[in-house]
C-alpha cells in the first residue's frame, strides 16, 4: 500500500484529521512511510524529525510529525530547539504524561511554545495544555488533533487568552501580540473560514475559560459582544481603508480594552437601537472581557449570511429557552431551500410567525436584495424592503433579542420584529398591534367583520409566509381553542387540547391573503397518521398543496431526531384584485421529494464539503454543507429546489411564470 493509504487507514476510525495541514506537508510525510514487520504483521513506521528513530504511525504521531515540519518549514524554528515527549515538572514530581512537542527559548531552555496532539477532545486538550503551560511557565500552549486547532497565551498563571496563530522564530513575542488588525487581515486570518472552526466551539472554549465562573449571564454577555463585534467590522467596512478594528486585543491593558469596548458598545446601541437599553452595560470584569474579547478577535462574523450567528445562539439559548417546546433553529440550507421555491419579490409582504433567530426573514432579504449580506451600507431601496415588507414574531423574549439585533442589522437600523404569541391576539401589547395594523386584510364589503378584524387581529393579507412552529406541547387553554375551526371536534364541542403546530397551520393561513403562499415544517407524522386526516382535509380546502418536502432525520439534531417535513401551500384564490390568481381545482399535481442528505451526521454535526482534504469555500468564504435540498448557487449539483422550480414553471404557478 501507498503512504497515502496507511494514513488514511491509521486515521479512519480516529478523532484526528489533516485539515489543518498543506497537501506538500501530508504527501512530505507520504513519502517517508516504512515498513517493519512485527509479529509477522506489517507496521507503519516513520523516522522522526527530531529524535532521528523510527517511531510506530498512530494517529497523534501522525499528527505531531507532521506539526514538527510546520514548525521548521513555515514558523522556521531550528531543530535544535525542539524537543518530543518532554518531561513536564509540577514541583518536584514529574507528569505521567510528557509533552509531546516543546520548542524553547531562542537563547535559554525555558519552554517557549508546549504543543499537545495526544487529546483528539478540544476540552480535554486545552485543559491538558493549560496544566503543562502553567507547570513550565511557558507563554504559548497549542492544541491540534489535526483538524482543528486552539492557540493559547499564558499571562499569568491560571489566566489564559486566544491567540490567533504563533510568531514565526525570527519575530519576537511582544512585537507580535502588538499588531493591530485591520478589515483585510481581519478576512485573510479569518479562523472560521480558514480552519472550519465554528463558533459554538469558541464559546466553549471562553464558557470553561471565563464564563462559567464570572457570575454573568453567558447569553446576555457573549450577546453583547457579538453585538459590538458586528459593529466594529461594519464599521470598519463603512469607513476608510486601513481603519483598525477596535475589537482588536494586540497588547492592550485589561481597563483600556475593557473601556474601548464599552464605547464601542455605546455606538452599535445607537446605531441599531431597540435590542438593548440605553443604559445597559457590559457586565464581564475588564481580565474576563479581554480574554472573551481574545477568542473572538480573530473570527469574522459579519459574513454574507450571518449564519455563523445561529451556530453561536442555538448552543447558548436552546437548551434554556426552547428546549421544553420542541422549536429548533432552523438550517440555514433548509432556509434557503424554502426561500428559492416560494421566490420573494420586492413588492411582496413578508412574515415568520415563530420567527426564531429569524433565518426565513433575514434570506428572504437576501433572496429579494439579488445578493448576499455584506457589511457595507444596503442601497436605500435595499432598506426600505428590509424595514417595510419583511415582519416577525416570536414569544421567547432571547429568541426576539437575536431577531430584532439580525434584522437591524440588514434593515439598517429599521426593524418589524415583534415579542407576542401568535396563536393568542388577546395579550399582545400595544406595539405589536400598532406595527401590525397596517398588514391587516381590508373587508370592505363585510363591515361587521372588518370591525371584529380591527378588534381581534384575526386575518391579515401577507404574501408570504415561512416558519418552522414549535412541535412539542399541547395548547389547553379553551379561550385559546375556542378561536380555531381545527380546535372543535366533529361533534361541535372544543378539543380538551390540541397540538401546537396544528393551530399553528391553521394561524399561519389566516395571515395571508388570497393567493398568498406559505412554507411549514412539521412533524412528519402530520402527513401520515390516519388520525390527522381532518387537518390534511382542511389544508386542502383551503389551499393548494404545491410541495411537501421531507428532511433527512438529522435536519435537527442534536437536539431532536423528529422526522420532519416542508409543506408549501397557496391559498386558493379566483380574484385578482384579492391577490395573486390560484383558482380552486379538485385534482392537480402535487410536488414531492425525499431529502437523502440530511447535511449532518448521526451526532449532529454539520458534513461539510471537502475539497483537497480540506473544507471546500464558496465565493463568499462560506464553508459548504454537503446537502441536497438546493444548488448552493452552482457550488453543489442542482437540488429539490432547482427541480421544484421546473415543476412550477411547467405548472404555470402564479410566483414563477414571470420567470420564465
Amino acid at each position: 500500500m501507498t503512504g497515502k493509504d496507511i494514513l488514511a487507514e491509521i486515521l479512519k476510525d480516529s478523532k484526528h484529521s489533516l485539515t489543518i495541514f498543506t497537501q506538500a506537508q501530508i504527501t512530505e510525510l507520504n513519502d517517508r512511510v516504512l515498513f517493519k514487520g512485527i509479529n509477522g504483521k506489517e507496521k507503519p513506521y516513520v523516522k522522526c524529525l527530531i529524535r532521528e528513530k523510527n517511531i510506530l504511525l498512530k494517529p497523534e504521531e501522525i499528527v505531531r510529525q507532521l506539526y514538527i515540519a510546520k514548525l521548521i518549514d513555515e514558523y522556521g524554528y531550528a531543530k535544535d530547539r525542539i524537543a518530543v515527549e518532554k518531561k513536564i515538572y509540577f514541583g518536584s514530581s514529574v507528569h505521567e504524561k510528557a509533552a509531546d512537542i516543546v520548542v524553547n527559548g531562542e537563547d535559554n531552555p525555558d519552554a517557549y511554545i508546549i504543543v499537545e496532539c495526544k487529546k483528539p477532545e478540544r476540552k480535554d486538550g486545552r485543559q491538558q495544555l493549560e496544566s503543562y503551560c502553567n507547570a513550565e511557565g511557558s507563554p504559548i500552549g497549542v492544541w491540534t488533533n489535526g483538524g482543528d486547532i486552539l492557540y493559547l497565551h499564558r499571562k499569568e498563571p491560571n489566566i489564559f487568552q486566544s491567540l490567533s496563530d504563533i510568531p514565526p522564530a525570527d519575530q519576537l513575542f511582544s512585537t507580535f501580540t502588538a499588531e493591530r488588525w485591520d478589515l483585510q487581515r481581519l478576512i485573510q486570518e479569518d479562523k472560521l473560514a480558514k480552519e472550519g472552526v465554528s463558533l459554538r466551539d469558541v464559546i466553549l472554549d471562553m464558557q470553561e475559560l471565563v464564563l462559567a465562573n464570572a457570575g454573568v449571564d453567558a447569553f446576555d454577555e457573549v450577546f453583547k459582544l457579538i453585538y459590538c463585534k458586528l459593529y466594529d467590522e461594519s464599521s470598519a467596512a463603512r469607513g476608510k481603508k486601513g481603519k483598525y478594528l477596535e475589537f482588536n486585543v494586540y497588547n492592550s491593558p485589561a481597563y483600556e480594552y475593557y473601556k474601548r469596548i464599552s464605547r464601542l458598545f455605546d455606538k452599535a446601541k445607537k446605531k441599531w437601537p431597540g435590542v438593548f437599553f440605553a443604559d445597559e452595560k457590559i457586565n464581564l470584569t475588564p481580565h474576563h472581557l479581554i480574554t472573551c474579547g481574545s477568542f473572538l478577535e480573530d473570527k469574522k462574523l459579519f459574513n454574507s449570511n450571518l449564519n455563523v450567528i445561529d451556530d453561536a445562539f442555538e448552543y447558548l439559548s436552546v437548551e434554556v429557552s426552547k428546549g421544553n417546546k420542541g422549536q429548533y433553529f432552523t438550517p440555514r440550507y433548509v432556509i434557503d431551500m424554502c426561500v428559492k421555491m416560494l421566490n420573494p419579490k420586492d413588492e411582496e409582504y413578508m412574515i415568520d410567525t415563530a420567527a426564531g433567530s429569524c433565518g426565513f426573514t433575514v434570506h428572504t432579504i437576501f433572496k429579494v436584495w439579488g445578493n448576499q449580506f455584506t457589511a457595507k451600507e444596503p442601497e436605500p431601496w435595499q432598506k426600505e424592503y428590509a424595514s417595510e415588507y419583511v415582519y416577525a414574531i416570536d414569544f421567547d423574549i432571547r429568541s426576539v433579542k437575536i431577531a430584532k439585533a439580525i434584522n437591524l442589522i440588514a434593515g439598517d437600523g429599521r426593524t418589524n420584529v415583534y415579542r407576542a404569541n401568535s396563536l393568542d391576539t388577546r395579550h399582545w401589547a400595544d406595539e405589536v398591534k400598532v406595527g401590525l395594523r397596517n398588514r391587516l386584510r381590508k373587508f370592505l364589503a363585510d363591515r361587521a367583520t372588518d370591525q371584529y378584524n380591527q378588534k381581534h387581529y384575526k386575518y391579515f393579507d401577507f404574501d408570504i409566509l415561512m416558519t418552522n412552529p414549535p412541535f412539542a406541547g399541547d395548547i389547553k387553554d379553551q379561550q385559546i381553542i375556542q378561536n380555531y375551526d381545527l380546535g372543535m371536534k366533529a361533534n361541535g364541542k372544543l378539543q380538551n387540547k390540541i397540538g401546537r403546530d396544528i393551530l399553528f397551520i391553521e394561524r399561519n393561513l389566516d395571515f395571508l391573503k388570497p393567493g398568498g403562499r406559505m412554507a411549514i415544517v412539521l412533524p412528519q407524522g402530520r402527513f401520515n397518521n390516519t388520525s390527522d386526516k381532518i387537518i390534511r382535509d382542511f389544508i386542502s380546502d383551503k389551499a393548494r398543496i404545491l410541495a411537501v418536502v421531507g428532511l433527512g432525520q438529522n435536519t435537527f439534531k442534536p437536539h431532536t431526531g423528529t422526522k420532519t417535513s416542508v409543506l408549501f401551500l397557496q391559498k386558493w384564490n379566483d380574484d385578482l384584485i384579492a391577490g395573486p390568481l390560484c383558482p380552486k381545482v379538485d385534482d392537480y399535481s402535487i410536488f414531492f421529494a425525499v431529502s437523502e442528505k440530511s447535511g449532518k451526521d448521526n451526532s449532529g454535526e454539520y458534513i461539510k464539503v471537502k475539497e483537497g482534504g480540506k473544507n471546500k469555500l464558496d465565493k463568499h468564504r462560506h464553508l459548504i454543507v454537503d446537502h441536497d435540498l438546493h444548488n448552493h448557487w452552482g457550488e453543489l449539483e442542482d437540488g429539490i429546489a432547482e427541480a421544484f422550480i421546473n415543476f412550477a414553471r411547467k405548472e404555470k404557478l402564479s410566483f414563477w411564470m414571470e420567470e420564465e
